[in-house]
């Protein structure tokens, strides 16, 4: 009896923490999407920067005041030398995220982003000269098809949204092999990871966003007609981020990989329809059914990886690196790949 009201708890815990992470993620895409066409905040660097700002003191509050979470040490010099690298390409992969929101529609942009685990593989396999099996590129397939489909049947199609979409996937992929070779022996969560790496992003980003937006934000203030509501709007969506990442860390450790795997496409189809409902951008068939070949790809991609990492190391179908070269540990787990 005990066993199965454990059971049953378990189910509801994974389901809700699943449910909260869904919320978060959702409604940042739609916020930041709001921001940039109801709005007109046009300034996806300052955004990113807001962003990154209220993810630091909401990391420095769980860590250092609440000490919800242990903080992880890391030596100093290790902070420029390995850390700073690593914040860079996070900057660059959330501010090309928001680039893409200023653009293109949310549909459009959740799919694409879908890409990532392609160029993951692509980047391994040309920078480590990494070993795959045969299942691992026979699940892009569909993957990249999807997003060919997409693309070409894409009503709103903008060149410039689809590129920072799409080097958004790369420079996601990037970050992740980086995290392999420059973080070895530093095994982060979600919360020690923004700890470290939001402060050096603002820091990163705050003289571009000055240079480049300066003058349009501070036009935007005179001119803007219900200027403390958009204000709340725009501070309120760089809470809901660092509320997204801390959620996804809840997430993973209330679920396993396949459900993890599957619950991000489900994620996909709720942030697109959501999107839709309130922003009413077109979608053809053609592109409803290249977004839904994607998500199908991407759920088998996430269950053959799982399929693959349950066997014992040195198995035939295990990926594996070239004899003589190390793998190295990864920052923080692949699922954590997600954050906006």
């Amino acid at each position: 009896m005990e066993d199965n009201i454990l059971c049953q708890w378990s189910v509801i815990r994974s389901m809700l923490a699943i449910l909260q992470w869904w919320g978060f993620n959702v409604t940042v895409i739609i916020v930041n999407k709001w921001i940039f066409q109801k709005i007109d905040f046009k300034y996806p660097l300052s955004v990113s920067c807001i962003h990154f700002i209220c993810s630091a003191i909401g990391a420095y509050l769980v860590i250092k005041v609440l000490k919800l979470k242990p903080l992880i040490p890391v030596d100093p010099e290790d902070r420029w030398r390995r850390i700073f690298p690593m914040s860079f390409v996070f900057c660059i992969n959330i501010v090309l995220g928001n680039v893409s929101l200023r653009y293109i529609p949310v549909s459009f942009m959740q799919t694409i982003k879908s890409f990532t685990p392609a160029t993951t593989v692509i980047l391994q396999w040309l920078v480590w000269r990494k070993y795959f099996e045969w299942q691992i590129w026979a699940s892009l397939v569909p993957i990249v098809g999807g997003i060919l489909l997409t693309s070409i049947t894409e009503l709103s199609f903008n060149m410039f949204g689809f590129c920072a979409a799409l080097f958004g996937c790369l420079a996601t992929s990037t970050k992740t092999i980086l995290a392999e070779s420059l973080l070895h022996g530093y095994k982060f969560d979600s919360i020690n990871t923004v700890y470290y790496m939001a402060p050096f992003a603002t820091m990163i980003l705050a003289v571009p966003a000055l240079l480049l937006e300066g003058s349009g934000v501070m036009e935007w203030i005179q001119t803007c007609p219900s200027l403390f509501s958009s204000l709340i709007i725009i501070f309120g969506s760089g809470v809901l981020a660092f509320c997204l990442n801390f959620s996804i860390f809840y997430v993973i450790h209330s679920t396993t990989a396949v459900t993890f795997n599957v619950a991000g496409n489900l994620k996909v189809a709720v942030a697109v329809t959501c999107s839709w409902l309130i922003f009413r951008n077109p979608i053809s068939a053609m592109n409803a059914i290249g977004c839904g070949i994607t998500l199908c790809g991407c759920t088998f991609y996430g269950y053959i990886r799982h399929m693959l990492a349950q066997q014992p190391p040195g198995t035939p179908q295990t990926p594996r690196a070239p004899r003589g070269k190390m793998e190295l540990l990864p920052l923080v787990n692949e699922k954590l790949d997600d954050k906006v």
